[in-house]
């Protein structure tokens, strides 16, 4: 199957290193905002990668739901293959592909669990059904068929009627705390922009261009 007809040019923009803000986290407060202001649908989900021990790779997409100058946070069960590969190998890359402004914000660093306290605080955000969801599912693990899902939320709904719904112990959130940030900015004839923040042994930044 040939894909020669989807070949396009890169033409919204630039990205100089006087237009970048001090710190990473300025930088993408403002590449974000902007995205959600074109009404990019979904401008907080990215793709998330990691590796097992021996260095086996993964990825999926998952929602961002914070960021703060300690790093970028996301939930999800800490039984799931990302789970399980961030307890073992914990390190790992997040990718925004903002594909209508031509930019994507790549993210690397080391993954730390929230403490408690905070995946109580996010969790009881959320809508009642997605709380329970989180007490049904034993993500990534075989299932006989979706029946298997619906009954057991049945039962959830069932067990917790008129009641606060715990935090399941096997589920909170990461925290992706970066040492370096690229911000990729698309160009004519393929010469992008590359610009990459990494994190100095002082805690500041500094930046770097990047070949296309």
């Amino acid at each position: 199957m040939s894909l020669a007809h989807l070949r396009k040019d890169y033409t919204l923009a630039g990205l100089a290193e006087k237009d970048l803000a001090k710190d990473p986290f300025r930088q993408f407060d403002k590449w974000f905002q902007e995205a959600g202001a074109a009404k990019i649908p979904e401008p907080n989900a990215a793709t998330l990668a990691t590796a097992t021990r021996d260095g086996r790779p993964a990825a999926r997409t998952v929602l961002l739901k914070g960021v703060d100058g300690r790093g970028f946070v996301f939930y999800s069960s800490y039984e799931g293959r990302k789970g399980r590969e961030l307890e073992a190998n914990p390190r790992a890359v997040l990718a925004f592909p903002w594909i209508a402004f031509e930019r994507q914000v790549i993210i690397e660093g080391a993954v730390t669990r929230l403490a408690r306290e905070e995946s109580e605080a996010y969790f009881h955000s959320r809508p009642p059904a997605h709380q329970l969801s989180a007490w049904v599912s034993s993500q990534g693990a075989i299932i006989p068929g979706r029946a298997t899902l619906e009954d057991a939320f049945k039962a959830m709904e069932k067990k917790y009627a008129g009641q606060t719904v715990p935090l399941p112990p096997f589920w909170g959130g990461f925290r992706l705390n970066p040492e370096t940030v690229e911000f990729w900015q698309g160009r004519r004839n393929r010469l992008h922009d590359r610009l990459r923040y990494r994190r100095d042994p002082d805690g500041g930044w500094t930046v770097e261009r990047l070949a296309p």
